[in-house]
C-alpha cells in the first residue's frame, strides 16, 4: 500500500482541530466562522479511524510483538515527551508564581501524570494561563491516552480475531462501543450531568471508530470492489444523521468516507516532506495559549490566527527534524521517503 493519502488526511485533521481551538481558546468572535465550518469532533473521530486502519496493519506486518511495540513507541513518545517537558520547564517564564512556587509538588504532578498520558490528573501548571479563557496547558493531549490504549489493545484484539472470527470480534466490539457511548449520552441528557458526556468520549466510547477502521483494513479487497455501494450508503447515512441521530451507523459511515479518501484519488506522496501532523496536533494548544496570555494581536484576530498558524507550522517542522525523525527505525516509510 505504497500509494495512499493517509499522511495528507492526518495533516488535514490536525489543522481542523487547530482552527477550532484557535477560535475557542482565544474567544475572538471574528474567528467564529472557523468553528462553524470545521468540526474538531469529526476530525478526532477520523483520526481514530485512520489509526484503526494503520495500526492493525502495522501489527500484522510486524515480525514480532517487540518490533510492533518499538515502532509505536518510537513514533509517538519522543515528540510527546519533548512537548510535555518543554512546556513544564519553559512556561515558568510566564507563570505568575515565583520559581520556588512554580517548581512545586503541582509541577511534579503535572510532569508525572502527563508523561504517562494521564494529563487529566493535572492539566495545569502553577500560575500559568490563569487569566486565559481556559487554563489547561495542552488540552488536546486527552486523545493521546486513548491512542496509546488502542496500541496496547491491538495485540490482544488480533489474538481474539485469530482465535475466533475477525468479523465477529470486530462487530461485537464495535456494537459494544456504540452502546456504551449511547447509554452515557442518554444518562447525560436525563440527568444534566456533564460527567457522563466526558466519560462517553473516553474508551470504550471511541472504540467504534477504531474498529471501523480495522474492519476496512481486514476487508479492504471487498471494500474496494464494492466502493461505490459503500460510499453511497455512507453519504446517505451521514446526511440522515444530521437530522436524525443514527449512532449505530455513523461511526462506520464516517470510516468509509475517511478510508475512501485515504485509498483513492491519490494527491501525492506527502510523506516525502515528513509527517508534521503529529507535531501540529501536540504543539498547537500551547502556542495559542501563549499568544492569548501575552495579549498578542488582541485587536487583530486574523493577524493572531496567521501568527498562530505560522508559529505552529514552524514548531512542528522543527519537532519532526530535531526529535521525531531521529527516533524512527530505518524501515519507516518516512525515512525511505525522505532519504
Amino acid at each position: 500500500m505504497s500509494r495512499n493519502n493517509f499522511d495528507f488526511l492526518r495533516l488535514l485533521f490536525a489543522a481542523t482541530v487547530c482552527f477550532v481551538h484557535a477560535e475557542y481558546l482565544s474567544g475572538f468572535q471574528e474567528l467564529a466562522p472557523l468553528s462553524a465550518f470545521f468540526s474538531a469532533g469529526v476530525a478526532v473521530k477520523s483520526f481514530f479511524v485512520v489509526s484503526g486502519f494503520l495500526i492493525f496493519m502495522s501489527y500484522e506486518r510486524s515480525t514480532s510483538l517487540a518490533s510492533y511495540a518499538s515502532k509505536r513507541m518510537r513514533r509517538i513518545y519522543p515528540g510527546y515527551f519533548t512537548v510535555v517537558m518543554l512546556c513544564a520547564v519553559f512556561l515558568a517564564a510566564v507563570s505568575s508564581q515565583t520559581l520556588g512556587a512554580y517548581f512545586s509538588w503541582a509541577w511534579v504532578k503535572y510532569v508525572a501524570s502527563n508523561l504517562i498520558f494521564l494529563n487529566f490528573l493535572q492539566p495545569t501548571l502553577p500560575g500559568v494561563f490563569d487569566g486565559n479563557r481556559v487554563a489547561e496547558v495542552n488540552g488536546a493531549l486527552w486523545t493521546l491516552k486513548i491512542e496509546a490504549m488502542f496500541y496496547l489493545l491491538v495485540p490482544f484484539l488480533v489474538f481474539l480475531c485469530r482465535r475466533f472470527s475477525y468479523l465477529a470480534v470486530l462487530l461485537i466490539l464495535y456494537c459494544a462501543s456504540v452502546a456504551y457511548a449511547y447509554l452515557l449520552a442518554l444518562a447525560a441528557e436525563r440527568t444534566g450531568a456533564e460527567l457522563y458526556l466526558q466519560l462517553a468520549r473516553q474508551l470504550p466510547g471511541q472504540l467504534s471508530y477504531f474498529m471501523a477502521g480495522a474492519f476496512l483494513y481486514y476487508y479492504r479487497d471487498f471494500f474496494e470492489r464494492q466502493v461505490v455501494f459503500f460510499m453511497l450508503a455512507a453519504i446517505a447515512i451521514l446526511a440522515t444523521n444530521m437530522a436524525y441521530s443514527l449512532p449505530l451507523l455513523e461511526p462506520f459511515a464516517l470510516a468509509v468516507v475517511v478510508v475512501f479518501f485515504g485509498l483513492f484519488l491519490y494527491v501525492g506522496n506527502f510523506g516525502k516532506y515528513g509527517d508534521f501532523s503529529y507535531g501540529v496536533y501536540i504543539i498547537h494548544v500551547p502556542v495559542i495559549q501563549l499568544l492569548v496570555d501575552g495579549r498578542w494581536f488582541q485587536d487583530s484576530p486574523w493577524q493572531f490566527f496567521a501568527a498562530f498558524v505560522l508559529i505552529t507550522a514552524a514548531a512542528a517542522v522543527a519537532l519532526w527534524h530535531l526529535v521525531e525523525k531521529r527516533f524512527l527505525s530505518r524501515g519507516s516509510h518516512y525515512i525511505a521517503a525522505t532519504g
